[in-house]
């Protein structure tokens, strides 16, 4: 059996890999956030285009007609004052 003093030089490592390991965890969770940022700014410009060019053809009724088959979430339908959906029109358009 090993003794006191075999483990204790392991003692000190382990701490800072421990540390280590928490300090790499914060980095990946910022790189997340800011990649996740990034994504929903492209998307907010994405769609604030299409809407631009929605109303400049005329063809905004369509897009709000493709939105409502679209949004199949009642807390995203919401957003946008349509009808909310049935539980059992969910599980149907789900499948």
């Amino acid at each position: 059996m090993p003794s006191k003093d075999a483990k204790q030089p392991l003692t000190r490592p382990k701490e800072q890999r421990q540390k280590l390991d928490t300090k790499i965890q914060a980095i990946e969770n910022r790189n997340k956030t800011a990649e996740r940022k990034k994504d929903i700014q492209r998307k907010i410009l994405v769609g604030a285009y299409y809407l631009q060019e929605a109303m400049r053809q005329g063809t905004l009724a369509e897009i709000k007609k493709q939105r409502d088959h679209f949004l199949t979430r009642n807390s995203d339908r919401r957003l946008f004052d349509l009808t909310l959906l049935e539980k059992e029109k969910l599980q149907n358009i789900r499948k």
